[in-house]
């Protein structure tokens, strides 16, 4: 059995890679951790199963648990700090600079990839804008700073053996950033947690962090020009308050929301709207894993997650009047939104699918089965089967394995 390193980013959360980590954690129980930074709140370690991540010097900066994020000019050399030279595979999930990891040429390097840095390739002028960085000295340091972290992120995506996107977008954003192909895995979903449940009401929902990207004010303004009907917004940030300044009476603000408020108004929801461009954008799964339509902006990882006309709609602009628009089209058609057809189109990303996903892609490039799977196999063998799902996936993995 190969011995395989885990490696992260920053963590300072329980959120969309950290989900991702869990799920290859629970495929190689016998794998080491390692981290640029582990900030993880205590009551959000319990996916780490015990395990403490070995980190980068980074953990050890003046004020780097209050904002890590700051150090990320140094996070190219914190990563290449980390030793990896005694395991055969290594599994970095990235967003920002985990796959830059030193490799041995005898080492394979798997890389599922969120996305290549936004803020540095594609996005760049956004983020300057949106950070107060666009012009001054400032600013011309800010652009040297991308410039060099451009240079470096595309020289070590030659150090990948595959990647693995988590939606056709991030394929396509890999292809024109590092000129590689990928296999595309969506990133795990809870359908256990998410999942129908409740009486509908006529409110629509949205959640998300209150940010320039998120374009929450699209929403607020569409239901300007929709009296008659209520939209809830979940998710605290910089721009809650200017929002919530101007916004009509018939647009709630319910700021941070538990985990349970969050299924239940995913539950009750006439339809969960949603306006950002996203890398895949696991609230709009999580939503359709309640049985509810998402209308959503037609960019990014929407197309993966929303059957156009069956499980939800798009608008094609990020205007209030597009967003508008939607909406009564989908009140003019909303018979034909089966919640049973919707959830059985989230239930392909379950952390189910995840796992034999990713067993597939790992057995093709290292020719034996993950460490969880390689027992579940056995175990079929011997004519005994755990209480686990996945094994449903392996059955098409043990021929080709012996």
């Amino acid at each position: 059995m190969k011995r395989v390193a885990l490696v992260q980013e920053w963590m300072t959360s329980y959120a969309g890679s950290e989900r991702v980590l869990e799920q290859l954690i629970a495929l190689f129980p016998s794998a080491d951790v390692f981290a640029v930074a582990d900030f993880l709140p205590q009551g959000e370690r319990s996916f780490l199963g015990g395990r403490q991540p070995r980190t980068s010097w980074v953990q050890r900066l003046p004020g780097a648990r209050r904002g890590v994020q700051k150090y990320l000019p140094l996070m190219p050399l914190a990563v290449e700090s980390l030793d990896l030279s005694g395991y055969d595979v290594v599994i970095s999930s990235s967003h920002a600079v985990a796959k830059g990891v030193l490799t041995g040429p005898d080492q394979i390097h798997l890389c599922y990839c969120h996305s290549p840095a936004r803020y540095a390739w594609d996005l760049q002028h956004q983020y300057l804008r949106e950070s107060g960085l666009a012009r001054g000295w400032k600013g011309m340091a800010a652009r040297a700073m991308l410039h060099y972290f451009r240079l470096w992120d595309a020289r070590t995506a030659n150090g990948v053996d595959r990647f693995i996107a988590n939606s056709t977008y991030i394929a396509r954003r890999i292809r024109k950033t590092y000129g590689r192909e990928s296999a595309v895995l969506a990133p795990p979903v809870d359908t256990q947690t998410y999942r129908p449940g409740r009486a509908r009401s006529e409110d629509y929902f949205t959640a998300s962090r209150l940010v320039p990207y998120k374009r929450i004010d699209v929403l607020v303004d569409a239901f300007r020009s929709l009296p008659g009907r209520r939209l809830l917004v979940a998710g605290a940030g910089p721009m809650l308050e200017r929002i919530r300044a101007t916004a009509p009476e018939n647009v709630v603000f319910l700021g941070r929301v538990s985990g349970a408020e969050m299924v239940e108004r995913m539950q009750t929801a006439k339809a969960f709207v949603f306006a950002a461009e996203e890398d895949f954008g696991i609230v709009m799964a999580e939503a359709q894993a309640c049985g509810t339509p998402v209308i959503c902006y037609g960019a990014g990882g929407a197309r993966d997650i929303v059957l156009e006309g069956e499980t939800g709609l798009f608008f094609e602009s990020q205007t209030p009047a597009a967003a508008a628009a939607a909406i009564r089209r989908f009140e003019e058609t909303q018979r034909r939104f089966d919640p049973q057809r919707i959830r059985a189109n989230a239930e392909r990303f379950s952390a189910v699918e995840f796992r034999a996903g990713f067993a597939r892609i790992y057995s093709e490039a290292t020719g034996e089965l993950p460490e969880a799977l390689g027992f579940e196999v056995r175990d079929q063998r011997r004519g005994v089967v755990r209480d686990d799902a996945v094994h449903a996936g392996v059955d098409q993995l043990v021929p080709n394995l012996g």
